[in-house]
């Protein structure tokens, strides 16, 4: 893009504050990051968290890794590069959500703690809640039904997560759920309680 190009494109104000439009819609945005191996139960556990979330009262939404690769990322593949403009391009989208008062509850593995680092630095201090799904890679195998495991060990599917590429665990996430040991209902309502705790789904139940 050229220098006038950049000069030419400036950010659009909003004609309401962040303030006024919580006040109308009764909640703030969010962002909840479930990471972790492929088959630690990051999507399960964001639809769970999400149907929760709706029946409350809370505009809440997923970013499912499978599905944003059928169009907005379909483009990518899975080097390291490609890895790190998925996620770039998700932390993105996860802000507008959140200027727009919605929980966004993505689910990437997101293997790369920079990558993760940079998702959060794009929103408020508050606004970032990184969930560690942290299951063993035995776990992970057995549950995988689409048998990508054993394809990327059989040297089928390159750069695969766990196998073939690696995975940096969160240093200090705001949750680390056990979902290989914990049931979904568990580790969804602990992740529930976080909210709460930190002021979002004031109007949810809890157990």
């Amino acid at each position: 893009m050229e220098d006038k190009e950049k000069r030419d494109i400036v950010w659009h104000h909003g004609k309401l504050t962040p303030a006024a439009r919580e006040k109308s819609l009764g909640g703030r945005g969010a962002v909840v990051w479930f990471t972790g191996l492929p088959c630690s139960g990051k999507s399960s556990l964001a639809r769970e968290v999400e149907a929760a979330l709706v029946e409350g009262g809370v505009n809440a939404a997923v970013l499912d890794g499978d599905n944003i690769r059928h169009g907005l990322n379909r483009d990518l593949g899975f080097s390291p590069a490609d890895r790190a403009e998925n996620i770039r391009r998700i932390g993105e989208v996860a802000k507008l959500f959140v200027q727009n008062n919605v929980v966004a509850l993505t689910a990437f593995i997101s293997p790369y703690r920079s990558d993760r680092a940079a998702a959060r630095a794009l929103v408020a201090p508050g606004e970032f809640f990184e969930v560690f799904c942290d299951a063993p890679l035995a776990v992970c195998e057995q549950r995988d039904t689409k048998g990508q495991y054993a394809k990327a060990r059989a040297g089928r599917i390159p750069e695969f997560t766990g196998v073939s590429a690696p995975y940096e665990p969160p240093d200090k996430p705001e949750l680390t759920l056990k979902t290989g040991e914990e049931t979904l209902e568990q580790s969804a309502r602990r992740v529930l309680d976080l909210l709460k705790k930190a002021g979002l789904g004031r109007r949810l139940r809890r157990d």
